[in-house]
């Protein structure tokens, strides 16, 4: 059974002053997901994190990890200002886009940001935009194929079939980018993939950092090009289930460093830097959507409406996922009631939960939607005039801090000429 991060009490405390819906976040949870992967993969002495800022860019929760000796991994423009605004910069940043236009490159280039390259046709762009090359570039690989390794429980990966992805190069497409970007003054590059979301195997990165090991060892010998970072991204995943295993971070750690030394020490590469992108990883399990029941409806089935919705958390809606719901104050309670927990969005998908068992539970119950630290408030929208919610952090003292307030209807209008 899945407990929430927060004791009932302290929660009980903190919702007699903080209204719902709202995300709450545990720095130490957070803290302590930084520090296991860092000692994971502290093998390798250039080991760098770089977390993924759509996953949950909010200033507090990048400054915590800017503290733990991350970096960021930005994919537009406004993500790159958010990062200078948080005192990244340089190499602290890697900006990994696609279809990007002229002006975010731009940015980055200024920024001092790590270029991941997307597409052999944008170095044309970059000839008319950059005032000089940098010395190291990345370069984003898609093998091709179909990619089917350690599935989530929830049923879906985000790409799992590279061949169809729109995102990284060939490997003649890799070859032919060394070759260019080395004539245009370009000495140090960089491998990065991305093959499969929210894995649920200790085998995926192993797999993956084969493969990119693998592709570095013939991008230098074909190329003469020196590879010296190789970057595995995302994909590590989180139990959003009950009853789903979770990653053994130290084994996956322990599984890449075999691969290293299988592929690269035999070819004279044992000084490349290992990096990651892991959002979901870190934040994941460390913040939660707190929601209230306002109505309860019964029809063909039970509806428990609260004061939330997918513009909250769109994932349920838009893929299906499963976010696991404690009912505060009902934990030990046993689960007799069927129902699809709803928005009031004029969608009928605007659901954080279909036919899910839970207790019996009715107006006023407040409900602690788990898992939502990544890929939450960040993809929250306003369709119906619906507001984004506030986001407090849980402090390591037991302390609650507001770190986003809750929008309010000024905010939308913002953006209006009248």
């Amino acid at each position: 059974m899945k407990k929430p991060f927060i004791r009932t009490e302290e929660l009980q405390k903190i919702l007699q002053e903080v209204p719902t819906p709202f995300y709450l976040y545990d720095e130490h949870g957070i803290r302590t997901a930084v520090r296991k992967l860092q000692d994971a993969f502290a093998w390798n002495e250039g080991f760098r994190e770089y977390y993924a800022v759509k996953a949950a860019p909010t200033p507090a929760l990048l400054e915590i990890l800017k503290e733990e000796g991350c970096g960021l991994d930005c994919a537009t423009e406004t993500e790159l200002v958010l990062a200078e605004k948080c005192g990244f910069g340089g190499t602290d940043i890697v900006f990994s886009s696609n279809d990007t236009p002229a002006k975010a490159y731009l940015r980055a280039y200024h920024a001092g940001a790590l270029i991941n390259l997307d597409d052999i046709s944008h170095i044309d762009m970059l000839d008319a935009v950059l005032p000089e090359y940098p010395e190291k570039m990345m370069l984003r690989y898609n093998p091709g194929g179909v990619f089917s390794l350690g599935k989530s429980g929830e049923g879906f990966q985000v790409m799992d079939t590279p061949e169809e992805s729109k995102f990284g190069m060939t490997e003649e497409q890799i070859m032919t980018a060394c070759r260019l970007l080395s004539e245009r003054g370009v000495r140090e590059f960089g491998l990065h993939a991305f093959l499969a979301s929210n894995t649920l195997s200790d085998e995926y990165y192993p797999v993956l950092a084969e493969r990119l090991f693998q592709l570095a060892v013939r991008v230098q010998k074909t190329t003469g090009c020196a590879v010296t970072m190789i970057d595995l991204s995302g994909g590590i995943g989180i139990p959003y289930r009950p009853d789903e295993r979770e990653n053994d971070i130290h084994a996956i750690g322990e599984g890449v460093r075999k691969a290293y030394q299988n592929v690269l020490v035999p070819a004279g590469m044992e000084h490349v830097r290992i990096c990651t992108e892991l959002g979901r990883y870190i934040t994941g399990p460390y913040g939660a959507l707190i929601t209230r029941v306002i109505h309860k409806k019964q029809t063909y089935r039970t509806y428990l409406g609260t004061d939330s919705g997918m513009q909250d958390l769109m994932r349920p809606a838009m893929y299906g996922a499963y976010h696991h719901i404690t009912v505060i104050g009902k934990e030990n309670d046993p689960c007799t009631c069927i129902c699809d927990v709803t928005g009031s969005l004029c969608e009928n998908n605007d659901k954080l939960a279909v036919q899910r068992a839970l207790p019996e539970t009715g107006i006023g119950d407040v409900l602690f939607v788990h898992d939502a630290g990544a890929h939450g408030h960040s993809m929250g929208f306003q369709y119906n005039g619906q507001l984004r919610c506030a986001e407090y952090l849980l402090r390591e003292d037991g302390s609650v801090r507001l770190i986003r307030r809750a929008e309010t209807p000024d905010d939308l209008f913002q953006t209006v000429v009248w």
